[in-house]
């Protein structure tokens, strides 16, 4: 799929890997649509690259609400007439015990990280259809690969995002869409802070940051840059290409999971797991 003169609509554009998907559809030369649900540091991004000359239109969105997601696709329309790209990147964690897990809290997980890109999809993929050319990247991440303690929501809304690309890919095997699904492992940005953005009500403490070093020691990984991720991005997009993986040592977590599956013993989290 060609990208310039193109259309990309983002959702978590202001920040993170949404951010570094943008810039990097603008040095290929399209167009794009910048949604977020942090509406100051969306404007303050967008008037940024606006004003360095990049083609970018803001539109603050709560892809949770399937509502502002119709309104999204139209803005998109209005400005630029087609949308060839879509990035579901929005998404959110918050880390306790499942058994700790609040109702409302499962409710806003699942609805920015699982309704979100549904919404996406229902909204824009016949668009896609209909003008014979697109392409869908679903965020999901290594955590809906494999599992650890104390994500269970996270988990659970991301496992759900890899299957949803896994079928919607076998149901566009043939048209001119394609589908890919981001598995990012851990990358530079504020997802541990992603509390800033809960409704207030939910009572959620404002989030401490944690310097991405110390997540990276704990992990036993390394921390790529989201700039370096939008390049593998790209590269899959044209390549028609469904898996982005970014560590090696993903599959290293995923082939011990699934082994312990073939071997019918119970998860373990842990080095020797």
């Amino acid at each position: 799929m060609e990208l310039d003169g193109r259309t990309a609509v983002v959702t978590g554009a202001a920040s993170g890997i949404g951010l570094a998907l943008t810039e990097r559809f603008l040095d290929e030369g399209m167009q794009v649509v910048m949604a977020d649900i942090e509406q100051p540091a969306l404007e303050r991004e967008a008037a940024r690259i606006a004003g360095a000359g990049g083609a970018v239109i803001p539109v603050v969105c709560d892809v949770s609400d399937a509502d502002q997601v119709t309104v999204l696709r139209d803005a998109a329309l209005a400005a630029y007439g087609s949308v060839q790209l879509l990035c579901n990147n929005a998404g959110v964690a918050s880390g306790r015990p499942n058994h700790k897990t609040k109702p409302a809290v499962w409710d806003w997980v699942v609805g920015v990280n699982l309704l979100g890109p549904a919404y996406g999809v229902s909204t824009f993929v016949p668009l896609m259809l209909e003008q014979g050319e697109g392409h869908v990247v679903n965020t999901a991440s290594e955590a809906g690969l494999t599992s650890s303690p104390m994500l269970g929501s996270y988990h659970a809304t991301k496992y759900a995002v890899v299957g949803l690309s896994e079928s919607l890919a076998m149901e566009l095997d043939g048209t001119p869409v394609g589908v890919s699904c981001l598995c990012p492992e851990l990358v530079g940005t504020r997802i541990f802070e992603a509390t800033r953005n809960a409704p207030a009500a939910l009572g959620l403490p404002a989030p401490t940051p944690i310097p991405m070093d110390q997540i990276a020691a704990a992990m036993g990984t390394v921390v790529m840059p989201a700039a370096d991720l939008a390049a593998d991005v790209v590269y899959a997009v044209r390549a028609d290409q469904f898996w982005i993986l970014t560590h090696q040592s993903t599959r290293a977590r995923v082939h011990a999971r699934n082994a312990r599956l073939e071997q019918g013993k119970n998860p373990k989290f842990g080095p020797g797991a």
